[in-house]
């Protein structure tokens, strides 16, 4: 069984692939960055410095070229932070125009910059990270700067271990 459905990642390259991605993410991460574990499509890591830990998953399908896109929960102990999600936007996002996070019949709104989104406060954070624990699947959604739709997927599977294993890195620092 594929541990990822989407274009052209299944079976053998599934399996190639993400451990590939993480071991390209932790290569390109700074010195001080440790790898905690993969879970499915989710990554797990840990930052000395500053002291932080997150879980980590790239989109289900992504577009050519698009090397940015990304979906965090991270723990930042010196601000007592835990659980803060986090969005990376594969294109710029129009001025002033909403941002959604989808799960089926559910949805939060976001706030934004350009290319990055959050929840709205603590709250919402605990409230998404209890639907990504709970769920199969995601999708963030906005309209670009050139005003068409835009949204990026992803699959659930293993995220609830990733939160979990960077919750247990950050505190056994």
């Amino acid at each position: 069984m594929p541990l990822l459905k989407g274009r052209g990642l299944t079976g053998i390259g599934t399996r190639i692939c993400l451990p590939l991605c993480a071991l390209l993410l932790v290569a390109a991460a700074p010195v001080d960055r440790a790898a905690l574990g993969i879970f499915s499509g989710w990554g797990a890591f840990r930052d000395a410095n500053p002291p932080r830990c997150f879980a980590i998953a790239t989109p289900e399908r992504r577009s050519k070229g698009d090397r940015r896109s990304f979906a965090s929960v991270a723990i930042w102990p010196r601000q007592h932070i835990n659980g803060q999600v986090h969005f990376r936007l594969r294109e710029p996002r129009a001025p002033n125009s909403p941002i959604r996070l989808i799960f089926g019949d559910r949805s939060f709104s976001l706030v934004a910059a350009s290319l990055d989104a959050w929840a709205p406060d603590s709250r919402a954070d605990a409230a998404i990270v209890a639907a990504m624990r709970s769920g199969t699947s995601m999708r963030i959604a906005w309209v670009s700067k050139d005003g068409r739709d835009r949204s990026d997927g992803y699959l659930l599977a293993g995220v609830a271990t990733a939160i979990d294993a960077a919750a247990l890195g950050c505190a056994r620092r």
